[in-house]
C-alpha cells in the first residue's frame, strides 16, 4: 500500500520560510514524478511545483516562481518544497503526490497517490 506522509508545515510570519517533506512508503520512488498542490479554505486544489523522478527537471506555478523549491533525495524516498518569502495568500493545506511516468504533472487528475496533507498558516 501507498502512502506519502507530509510534514514541515506551521505557522509562519510574512517574509518567513518552511521547508516542507514528502516521505513516500510503497512505491518505487524513483519511477514517480513527484508533485505539491495546495488548497485554500472555499478554493480548488491548485498546482505548485512539480519534478521528476530524476529530479532533473522541474515546473512552478506562477505565483511561487522565484520563491519556492521543490526537490527530492530518491535515496530517501523524499521530495521536499523550500518555501521562502511567503505570503498571506500561500496559507492553504499543501499537498504531495506520486505519478509514475517520466516526465512532471501539473494537473491534479493526473496523479495516482495523495499524501493527508499539512497545514501552512501564514500571518500578516
Amino acid at each position: 500500500q501507498v502512502h506519502l506522509v507530509e510534514s514541515g508545515g506551521g505557522l509562519v510570519q510574512t517574509g518567513g520560510s518552511l521547508r516542507l517533506s514528502c516521505a513516500g512508503s510503497g512505491l518505487t520512488f524513483s519511477s514517480h514524478g513527484m508533485g505539491w498542490f495546495r488548497q485554500a479554505p472555499g478554493k480548488e486544489r491548485e498546482f505548485v511545483a512539480a519534478i521528476t523522478r530524476s529530479g532533473g527537471s522541474t515546473s512552478y506555478a506562477d505565483s511561487v516562481k522565484g520563491r519556492f523549491t521543490i526537490s527530492r533525495d530518491n535515496a530517501k524516498n523524499t521530495v521536499y518544497l523550500q518555501m521562502n518569502s511567503l505570503k498571506p495568500e500561500d496559507t492553504a493545506v499543501y499537498y504531495c503526490a506520486a505519478k509514475k511516468g517520466g516526465r512532471y504533472y501539473a494537473l491534479v487528475y493526473e496523479y495516482d497517490y495523495w499524501g493527508q496533507g499539512t497545514q501552512v498558516t501564514v500571518s500578516s
